[in-house]
């Protein structure tokens, strides 16, 4: 394929991270050293912003808020969780959004997002084919879980892993300081399915005294008798017990520890909302062990945690949004930039690309081998995986009040040339 004059719309997805705007910077800079393009637009809050129409001119933004995106946390374009209607016999959401892109003459798309996010960017291209329309669509991987398939990792799990070990190893000194009273505790990470980032937590271990002292994931099935046991033989070892937990902790029937009840049980997507393992395990402690136990939930600070992001991971985010963008100028279609680690002793990263159509609501899980036997703790084989990803830090900008400054979008909406969306939110 060859390129074709026409505009850009891109759009961020899902849970925000350190370095999801570090993608869109990437997107964006290259999009401006590129000609066909012949406007930059923003979707505002993801998917939403083209179904609503609200799209907002880029090259109206000052230079310096564009170059802010590489130090500013979270979705500066906005994200959102909105579940298209499907391509079987309605489609209208799909048609809405072609309708959209056809009253401003945008011929690419550029969606950064996870597993839900490729899926939608499959079927948009599809759609587009089927009618005819020349739609050049692009992934950029962004999920702090980090179980996109096709990529060794996907950008924003190196910074919430970075701040993780730091918490961890912090939060750790002050069990070790208190622990003739303060005997046990509970610290949760996010990971729906998959166990990256509870397991990345376990690098702050490097001594048989540091926290955590057990690690627990979903890919194995969580039992309270053999957790219990794990607890006392810590207790007696060291004296006391730092525990890092997934919120995705399954049991032995494959039902979650812990998840949400009630009208937001759910999210858009159908998937469990999570949260509270820490107080069940908390539990498990009190009543099985005796001994006080108290907990830890980070929440959704662990994945905008600029003051102590990646840099590596903020790098490889960019380098990724600047690769979809030239891919698609170059007139490729279809594909999710990839994170290619390169063999040898040094760690090198480079891209490649995967199909939307494979990676659309696949799942990578952490391999057995991450795990220990008893599956209470890291091996190295995971030290090995996740070390280089949390190497160095983004410097960012601090004011005169010593906080630090992070970017805001201006939004120059462009005018709106479609019918109302019927189905408009806000």
């Amino acid at each position: 394929m060859t390129s074709v004059e026409g505009g850009l719309v891109v759009a961020q997805s899902g849970g925000p991270t350190t370095v999801i705007n570090s993608s869109l910077c990437g997107v964006v800079q290259e999009a401006m050293r590129q000609d066909c393009f012949t406007q930059i637009l923003a979707a505002n809050n993801g998917i939403l912003g083209v179904l609503n129409e609200e799209l907002f001119d880029i090259r109206k933004e000052k230079r310096e808020t564009i170059e802010s995106l590489r130090r500013t946390p979270s979705a500066m374009a906005g994200s959102c969780r909105y579940k298209l209607k499907g391509m079987d016999a309605s489609r209208e959401d799909y048609e809405r959004i072609l309708e959209v892109f056809r009253c401003h003459d945008v011929h690419y798309f550029v969606y950064i997002g996870g597993n839900d996010s490729m899926d939608t960017a499959d079927k948009l291209g599809k759609l587009a084919e089927e009618e005819g329309y020349d739609l050049r669509v692009m992934g950029v991987p962004k999920t702090i879980d980090n179980d996109l398939a096709y990529t060794d990792h996907c950008p924003g799990f190196g910074s919430v892993a970075k701040y993780l070990c730091a918490s961890v190893m912090e939060a750790g000194r002050d069990t070790e300081a208190l622990y003739t009273s303060d005997t046990a505790t509970v610290f949760e990470t996010m990971g729906r399915n998959a166990g990256w980032i509870a397991a990345s937590a376990g690098m702050a271990s490097r001594s048989k005294e540091d926290a955590p002292h057990l690690v627990y994931v979903p890919e194995v099935p969580f039992s309270a008798e053999a957790f219990a046991k794990d607890v006392k033989r810590t207790l007696k070892d060291i004296g006391r017990a730092f525990i890092v937990a997934s919120e995705g902790l399954v049991d032995e029937e494959g039902n979650y520890v812990a998840e949400q009840k009630g009208e937001f049980a759910t999210d858009a997507f159908g998937h469990k909302q999570l949260g509270g393992v820490s107080e069940t395990l908390k539990t498990i402690v009190e009543q099985k062990v005796g001994v006080k136990c108290r907990y830890c939930k980070p929440g959704t600070a662990q994945r905008n945690a600029m003051h102590f992001g990646s840099l590596t991971d903020s790098e490889e985010a960019y380098m990724a949004g600047k690769v979809a963008t030239r891919t698609a100028a170059e007139g490729e279609s279809g594909f999710m930039v990839t994170l290619v680690r390169e063999k040898g002793d040094d760690y090198r990263c480079t891209t490649g690309l995967a199909k939307l159509s494979d990676v659309a609501n696949a799942e990578k899980k952490l391999p057995r081998e991450y795990m220990n036997e008893a599956a209470n703790h890291i091996t190295d084989e995971m030290r090995k995986y996740a070390g280089p990803l949390i190497r160095g830090e983004v410097t960012i900008e601090i004011g005169k009040d010593g906080m630090p400054v992070y970017g805001r979008f201006e939004k120059h909406f462009v005018e709106k040339k479609c019918p109302a969306w019927a189905g408009a939110k806000k």
